[in-house]
């Protein structure tokens, strides 16, 4: 999977920020809300029309986002809270991203784009909302290919290369298809098991 072979190469540049952090005293829950706060802000950039600019930003933020996890294990404090607060901002993060792009494509001509940024805004929650469902019923639903990294990546790339009408397009296809991909997983799992 993406996400792991991404962890795995990152893994050089985030565990001895995460350490410096840790040493420095800055816990993994601070981290969780710079990086929530920091990708509001980059959404406020995209409502302006600031594409390129928003996409560069949300490298340095994605890059902190991932920390929180590390600096948790690395300092041997990952907490249930942390875990539940993460996955919150997380799905702020998300949000307020795509719809800072809605925004934009409001006060441009044609709608294509505005409804493509809301589609891929339920895409995204309905991604994450299957997965902790799914977990909440005791199984384990991380199939599908659109999860938040490669989400991440896909709308970054869009917004570097100002291919950001594609990129909204394969995020609201995608995750509507990723969210069906993991009902039906559910359901395949679970059909005959009694409550």
């Amino acid at each position: 999977m993406f996400t792991e072979w991404l962890r795995k190469v990152t893994r050089g540049i985030t565990v001895p920020i995460a350490s410096f952090l840790g040493r420095i005293g800055v816990s993994a829950n601070t981290v969780t809300l710079v990086g929530c706060l920091l990708t509001v802000a980059v959404a406020a950039l995209l409502s302006r029309g600031h594409l390129r600019l928003g996409g560069i930003c949300l490298v340095v933020a994605a890059t902190l986002d991932s920390l929180d996890g590390t600096l948790a294990r690395q300092t041997g404090k990952p907490t249930r809270f942390g875990a539940f607060f993460d996955s919150v901002l997380d799905r702020v993060s998300d949000s307020a991203v795509l719809l800072g792009l809605a925004w934009w494509y409001m006060s441009q001509p044609g709608l294509s784009e505005e409804i493509l940024a809301y589609v891929a805004t339920f895409g995204s929650l309905m991604v994450s909302y299957t997965r902790a469902r799914a977990e909440a019923i005791g199984l384990e639903c991380n199939v599908g290919l659109f999860t938040r990294v490669e989400r991440t990546t896909v709308l970054i790339a869009a917004l570097i290369l100002g291919l950001t009408p594609l990129g909204l397009w394969l995020l609201a296809i995608g995750t509507v298809l990723t969210a069906l991909h993991r009902v039906i997983h559910v359901y395949l799992r679970t059909r005959d098991a009694p409550i």
